[in-house]
């Protein structure tokens, strides 16, 4: 009888090469030393974890690794080649990992200095990726371009360099591209998203870096677009950017406002007093001039207004466009009658982004899903004229391809009014994201707990908005309706309380905003009462503390989460949660009784991986864990990764040696300015290596 040892090792080594679970193929390699040897010959990417003084612990086994990650090394954020508890040769170090990733092209690394980034292209100047990140200030000291000028004079191969997460000047960049014309021409992947920028990139400077880099295939730069300011970006910079670099495929030119992970108001219109100078003749040009384009986003933060005609050109201009995201631009489909126009004639659309639309409606959305019919994802935020009724309509037109949705800052579609918008493909839909704003969510669930005759009723509405629109399409929606009503209630399980629930079969993520102070418990009666193979979860909480008084409950609702059985990854992020971090004035609370309350009943939760942001207090640049926090997250007993965006006392932390088997835990300072350690009485090198090294005695059963 074959086994399969008999299998030729080259199809085993195809195999393990398709493998990308690094427990899967931990675990594949104790089988047997045949399996161990393929594991490591096939693997070409490793994430380093461990403290870089312990030169002993770096793993020499790994040789076919090309693509290595060095970022999260501890103590995270300090130098790597100059660790303040080892008196370790930088140099040293560096040619250790040399010898044991003789292979790496593509290098990620925590470079708080420009010594760092000197030292380690020495030992590969064969790298073709690189990607530098830094949330700590940049020297005013350091000379223009200290960072960049060694990475390209000594890397002739660089084709791809992603910059998103390092904080530099803007203007370090251009002149180093300028003087290392071969290497500039060279690069196909250039990242300049940088969340840091309080302006982004000048006009002047964009068009030097196109100038520079002419083969350029994927483009992401961060800048402004308010004329207000000197160096903004309008029509010229677009036409410089089309006519330098022709080759683009993918495309990102984002406001420096947009950058920012904050919900806008709601209540907004959607116009800005300003509007961008990009007018409606230079983005047909622009289309023109990028006929390879597969994906772009124009996030422009001012007003581009009566852009119909445009977004027409640029279905046929760009016949290879699949994913489109465009904030604040108007009248991208006017939806007049039962004719296709503007953003709805993009046929070939697999997702697309719709971001503060002043005059979007209902009927603008049905011609989207109309015209739009591939679409696999689709979102939409600060919308003020949609409604339910337009969202649900779209979603049955696309219900074959639609599995993602993201509704988001829309005056019209709360929690339970978003939930019922996607309500046609409930079954299908794996990765959704909705604001949790409670409007009468008690009165609907109610409602619905009676029988199913108001979700027959949501299902026959469409119809009505169809036959504004010709015989056809209301012949179409006929069928459609007919078919959703017989199959209506089987998305429905009987409860033991003789109610009826809705059955979310393939929600796998789903993303949640809510604001401070609001509680997470009505979630499961507003429609999300069944995810049997939800596995992760995202909540971002938002708001001012203070000046609020206390919550009338003790807890935010997390142990509410333990109703979906296969939950076991969660992304908790309070970063935004402004308070006092230190005293707060009388009938107030301070920051560390906001955590009590956010985080009371997490433990009730069977998470393996936690990424938690603790709130922070502006004034004084703190976001730290408090001890109230660090007893409760004490209390996740399944935990086996814990990343803490933040800073923490030591001994707050050894509260987190009470897990069993808690294996990877760090704190990542990734947020600008990230406090100078020196400076900081908090979790130092010091605190981290002793924390660190208590983890590590212990016995992890697995």
């Amino acid at each position: 009888m074959a086994t399969i040892n008999d299998i030729p090792d080259v199809i085993l080594s195809n195999i393990f090469a398709s493998i990308s679970d690094t427990r899967t193929r931990n675990s594949l390699s104790l089988v047997s030393r045949k399996f161990m040897l393929l594991d490591r010959a096939t693997r070409v990417s490793l994430t380093l974890r461990g403290n870089a003084r312990d030169l002993f612990m770096i793993p020499t086994c790994f040789r076919s690794v090309t693509d290595l990650d060095l970022s999260f090394l501890s103590p995270w954020g300090h130098s790597l080649l100059s660790s303040p508890l080892s008196d370790t040769d930088p140099q040293l170090l560096a040619h250790r990992l040399r010898v044991a990733f003789p292979a790496v092209t593509s290098l990620t690394v925590y470079a708080r200095s420009p010594l760092t980034i000197k030292i380690l292209v020495q030992q590969w100047p064969g790298l073709k990726r690189v990607k530098l990140v830094r949330w700590h200030q940049r020297l005013a000291s350091w000379p223009i371009g200290e960072d960049f000028v060694c990475l390209l004079e000594q890397c002739e191969n660089l084709n791809w360099l992603d910059l998103s997460t390092f904080y530099y000047w803007t203007e370090d960049l251009p002149p180093v591209l300028q003087a290392c014309p071969k290497v500039s021409a060279s690069l196909v992947h250039l990242n300049l998203l940088t969340t840091s920028f309080a302006e982004g990139f000048k006009s002047q400077e964009i068009k030097e870096i196109t100038t520079a880099c002419p083969n350029l295939k994927n483009f992401l730069v961060a800048c402004n677009f308010d004329p207000r300011y000197i160096g903004f970006v309008g029509d010229e910079t677009l036409l410089a950017v089309a006519n330098n670099c022709p080759k683009l495929t993918l495309l990102h030119l984002a406001d420096t406002s947009s950058l920012t992970d904050v919900r806008g108001d709601p209540d907004n219109e959607g116009f800005t007093s300003e509007d961008a100078m990009v007018t409606k003749g230079t983005l047909v040009e622009f289309f023109s001039g990028l006929p390879l384009l597969q994906e772009l986003v124009l996030d422009v933060g001012r007003n581009v207004r009566d852009t119909s005609m445009a977004l027409e050109m640029l279905n046929s201009k760009c016949k290879d466009l699949r994913v489109l995201k465009l904030g604040q631009f108007h009248g991208i489909c006017l939806a007049i009658e039962s004719q296709l126009d503007g953003i709805a004639l993009c046929s070939g659309l697999e997702e697309l982004s719709i971001k503060n639309c002043g005059d979007l409606t209902d009927m603008g959305l049905i011609a989207i899903g109309r015209g739009c019919y591939k679409l696999s994802r689709f979102e939409v935020q600060g919308c003020k004229r949609i409604t339910e009724k337009g969202l649900r309509t779209m979603a049955c037109l696309l219900r074959n391809t639609l599995v993602k949705v993201k509704i988001s800052c829309c005056k019209n579609l709360d929690a339970v009014a978003s939930l019922r918008s996607v309500e046609p493909i409930r079954d299908r839909i794996q990765w959704l994201h909705i604001d949790c704003v409670w409007n009468g969510w008690e009165e609907i669930w109610n409602s619905e707990q009676v029988d199913l005759s108001f979700w027959h009723n949501q299902v026959e509405e469409p119809s009505r908005l169809f036959s504004l629109m010709g015989s056809e399409y209301d012949h179409e929606m006929r069928r459609k309706k007919c078919k959703y009503s017989s199959d209506v209630s089987d998305g429905y399980i009987l409860e033991n309380n003789g109610f009826w629930c809705k059955k979310w079969d393939r929600l796998q993520y789903l993303s949640l905003w809510i604001g401070v102070g609001e509680l997470l418990t009505p979630l499961p009666a507003a429609g999300l009462l069944n995810c049997p193979n939800l596995e992760e979860i995202r909540i971002k909480v938002e708001g001012d503390c203070r000046g609020r008084s206390k919550p009338s409950e003790r807890a935010f609702g997390l142990s509410s989460l333990a109703l979906y059985p296969r939950l076991s990854k969660m992304q908790l992020d309070c970063s935004e949660t402004i308070g006092y971090a230190l005293t707060a004035p009388s009938g107030q609370m301070d920051l560390s009784l906001w955590e009590r309350f956010f985080l009371n009943g997490i433990g009730e939760l069977r998470l393996s991986e936690l990424d938690y942001w603790p709130p922070q207090d502006r004034d004084v640049n703190h976001r730290s864990l408090s001890l109230p926090a660090a007893g409760l997250l004490a209390e996740c007993l399944q935990l086996r990764k814990l990343f803490i965006h933040g800073t923490a006392h030591e001994h707050f932390m050894m509260f987190l040696l009470k897990i069993p088997n808690l294996r990877d835990v760090q704190l990542r300072e990734d947020y600008y300015p990230a406090p100078e350690n020196d400076m900081s009485t908090e979790m130092r090198a010091g605190s981290c290596s002793r924390f660190e090294a208590a983890l590590n005695r212990r016995h992890i059963l697995d």
